[in-house]
């Protein structure tokens, strides 16, 4: 398939493996995942460029960039229009299938994709991600849509169409930023509405919580949550580290409106938290869980913003 074209490869090893041989193979860094954000593909020139520099970086490692279609152009509309569900599940299959990543791997989900390989972990991680990094995502969701650059037709169509209904089915089913939207003050509607990350965050009534989800998430050896300072496109930024707005309380105008600046609900006051929903409190209280912050707006990603952490979390060869 292409992207094996993308990926950086050690080099070879004969059909029939020595003891020296396998020494060798037990030294290669662990396998990378990457999946990339909205408006973007997974061989795009960007994040090429990204994983060359990771090669050059960890040596040998092997680099697996998430598609939900070999077509750039597809995988590219893919990012706006679809179904998130069945994309997640597409993924899980596409990563058991690739053989150099059957023992595991370190994973990096840039806006977008960094809640979609959370769902990953906690609906299959078979194999199983170690340790996570997700660049601006939106964990908690947002709660307006992202501003459109005015000539990028395929952003401003679904723009267009969640605005005139975010929580009606179509969108629900159809346009992925919808399936993320989550504004406390339409709370009861998101609840009864939404498949994706009402589901994900484990926030339906309790008969519904899936204990899965928090077992999964506990096995990571590292969640790395990464937020944008100058984010104007997630809206709340603080949605990268499991924030949200709170629910207004009637005399506070909705989530999306007014000009002052809205108070947050930091990750350790969310319900989800408090109450150990999805596994977060359990990785935070074990040390396992790191709140990075980069001075820059959504994806505008400096070397050193990004690289100590992928020095650090990517690559182990233990």
């Amino acid at each position: 398939m292409k992207y094996e074209n993308i990926l950086i490869l050690a080099s070879a090893i004969g059909a029939v493996a020595t003891p020296i041989q396998d020494v060798l193979s037990a030294s290669k860094p662990r396998p990378l995942v990457i999946w990339h954000g909205l408006g973007d593909s997974y061989d795009s020139p960007g994040l090429l460029k990204v994983q060359s520099s990771i090669a050059k970086m960890h040596p040998g490692i092997y680099i697996h960039s998430v598609y939900i279609d070999p077509d750039p152009k597809e995988d590219k509309r893919a990012t706006f229009y679809g179904n998130v569900d069945e994309q997640v599940e597409l993924v899980a299959q596409q990563l058991k299938d690739v053989p150099q990543l059957s023992g595991g791997f370190d994973a990096i989900g840039f806006s977008q994709g960094g809640q979609f390989l959370r769902a990953y972990i906690e609906r299959h991680n078979d194999p199983p991600i170690r340790n996570l990094i997700t660049f601006g995502s939106q964990h908690m969701g947002i709660s307006d849509l992202p501003a459109c650059k005015p000539y990028d037709l395929l952003c401003n169509l679904a723009r267009h169409a969640a605005h005139a209904g975010v929580y009606n089915e179509w969108a629900q089913q159809n346009l992925v930023q919808a399936q993320y939207f989550r504004d406390p003050a339409q709370l009861e509607q998101y609840l009864d509405s939404n498949h994706f990350l009402a589901s994900i965050n484990n926030e339906l009534p309790a008969r519904h919580k899936n204990t899965t989800y928090a077992a999964n998430l506990a096995q990571l050896d590292a969640l790395v949550l990464v937020l944008f300072t100058d984010d104007r496109t997630v809206v709340p930024k603080e949605s990268a580290w499991f924030g949200s707005y709170p629910v207004p309380d009637g005399e506070e105008e909705g989530a999306g409106g007014g000009g002052k600046e809205k108070a947050i609900v930091p990750m350790r006051e969310q319900p989800l938290y408090v109450e150990d929903w999805i596994g977060l409190r359990t990785l935070d209280e074990s040390g396992r869980v790191e709140l990075v912050s980069c001075d820059a707006e959504h994806m505008r990603l400096s070397p050193e913003c990004w690289k100590p952490l992928v020095k650090k979390y990517v690559g182990s060869r233990s």
